[in-house]
């Protein structure tokens, strides 16, 4: 049998702690409690249970958070001993009013509304971001991927693209110089090409093509020329970068080569080509802005062929140089130097041979020269795409049209023709396919010399040459060394032209 208690009792309101009206015997349990009106009124008492149906309803009905005035409170504490429930009576909560209690649940309403709304925004514009990191990364990786399997000298390092390359015969040599070289014997510096975009501020656009833009850039002080490809000549691209990246190509008829590096710019990838800048621009440019004395005639004329001689040589050694044919030659090509010499450009179309290996490299890019400067078996497509004789014969044929621009715009007896491109005066200013097939195959028609040239030794010793650069058979066309070799010997014949061969011809 469960034993029971004596427990001290006194129907509110008890006046004090002390204060027992009577006792009462046989209790099972103890209590003395603390009640608050919903009017704030309190009152206290003590009491006993003698019933075990009474404990859940005296024992466990205390109230004792923080609440509105309209709401009882109750304060209860039961235990099991004699008398047990004598002394002071428990204390209740302090009133909370209705102005902080109904604050204080306007802005726990708020607070889970503003959770409701921006949670799921949150949470949509989180996955939104790691899709387009991963997507970002993903697609970076795989063009690394493409370079890294066409090209042995790139190399990742921490996820970083790295490709060692020839600085060419850059303006800034103080800046390149490095006391470790190529190795090859041509003494250039190596640059290793990490980022090379983020060195670089683009100043200004100088000019536009359907392959991008080209722009003048400053890099550690220095004016540099930034051909920016569209993504979808990444081929004409690709093929630059592998063919100025040639060992031994530094010459001083031939486009310096800085680097290339691909970034991104307002969400879109842009592959850069990083060259010397010459502010003449080019050779198309130039002839429109000035006409040229016989010496000025000279000086462009011999170092187009000199650069050509140099493309077109094969250097053998341990590391040599293959043999190159441009297959894109033209006025737009060719950039004009502060010192009146010209430099070629546009490597985008050039094919390599070694007769070492006998292999002949044609690039993986489908696009074709500009239609105007396209020798007649190109346009008849009767040449023979695997043999690089072929294919080097056809600059031939191009030298010979930018000649004609080049002595069109000389000064013989106080006269100059207006700048004209080649068959300016047979075909449309965009011609087709059809339009040159017909007048260069069919027609047999080449641009016209002017009947002052005859009197004029230099020109007509070079209207002769173009006859022989452009002759409808192409095993009659004379090799770009011969061509210098001429050039140089009409303008030696010439008093009035003052010249350092070995300047020019290197």
């Amino acid at each position: 049998m469960k034993r029971r208690y004596k427990c001290y009792a006194c129907e509110p309101p008890c006046k004090n702690a002390t204060q027992h009206a009577h006792m009462c015997q046989n209790a099972i349990q103890c209590w003395k409690s603390r009640t608050r009106s919903a009017f704030g009124e309190e009152k206290v008492s003590r009491g006993c249970t003698t019933s075990p149906d009474q404990l859940p309803l005296i024992c466990n009905q205390n109230t004792l958070g923080p609440r509105k005035r309209a709401v009882m409170h109750v304060n209860i504490i039961c235990c099991s001993k004699d008398y047990c429930n004598d002394g002071d009576f428990p204390e209740l909560p302090p009133i909370v009013s209705d102005e902080v209690t109904r604050l204080s649940a306007d802005l726990s309403n708020t607070f889970k509304m503003t959770l409701a709304i921006l949670g799921p925004v949150f949470v949509i514009g989180l996955m939104a971001a790691l899709v387009y990191y991963f997507m970002t990364r993903h697609h970076r990786k795989s063009i690394m991927a493409s370079r890294i399997k066409n090209d042995p000298d790139v190399y990742l390092v921490n996820d970083e693209l790295l490709r060692a390359t020839s600085a060419g015969d850059s303006t800034l040599r103080e800046y390149l110089q490095h006391p470790m070289t190529s190795g090859s014997g041509s003494g250039l510096p190596l640059l290793v090409q990490r980022t090379l975009a983020k060195q670089v501020t683009l100043v200004e656009c100088i000019g536009r093509g359907k392959y991008g833009e080209v722009w003048r850039g400053q890099w550690h002080g220095e004016n540099i020329a930034v051909k920016i490809f569209l993504t979808r000549d990444e081929k004409s691209w690709k093929r630059e970068t592998e063919i100025y990246s040639t060992i031994l190509l530094r010459h001083e008829n031939i486009l310096g080569y800085i680097g290339s590096d691909m970034t991104s710019r307002n969400f879109c990838t842009q592959l850069w080509l990083l060259t010397h800048y010459y502010p003449n621009g080019s050779l198309f440019d130039h002839l429109n802005r000035n006409a040229l004395s016989h010496n000025d005639m000279v000086l462009i004329c011999l170092s187009i062929a000199n650069g050509l001689v140099h493309l077109h040589t094969e250097i053998l050694g341990t590391e040599g140089k293959p043999a190159m044919a441009h297959r894109d030659l033209k006025s737009k090509n060719i950039l004009v130097k502060s010192d009146g010499t010209c430099v070629i450009a546009d490597f985008g179309l050039a094919v390599t041979h070694s007769h070492v290996t006998g292999k002949l490299d044609l690039g993986n890019n489908p696009k074709v020269g500009t239609k105007r400067y396209m020798s007649p078996e190109v346009l008849d497509e009767s040449i023979n795409m695997q043999c690089f004789e072929a294919l080097r014969r056809t600059d031939i044929y191009a030298l010979g049209l930018v000649l004609w621009e080049v002595c069109r715009r000389t000064i013989s007896g106080g006269i100059a023709e207006e700048y004209k491109v080649p068959f300016y005066d047979v075909v449309p200013s965009d011609p087709s396919f059809e339009d040159m097939r017909k007048v260069v195959c069919v027609d047999n028609y080449r641009p016209s010399f002017p009947n002052r040239w005859a009197s004029d030794p230099l020109l007509a010793g070079m209207s002769k040459l173009m006859k022989e650069c452009w002759h409808q058979n192409p095993n009659v066309r004379l090799p770009a060394l011969r061509i210098r070799k001429t050039i140089h010997k009409l303008a030696s014949a010439d008093e009035k032209i003052r010249l350092n061969y070995d300047e020019v011809c290197v």
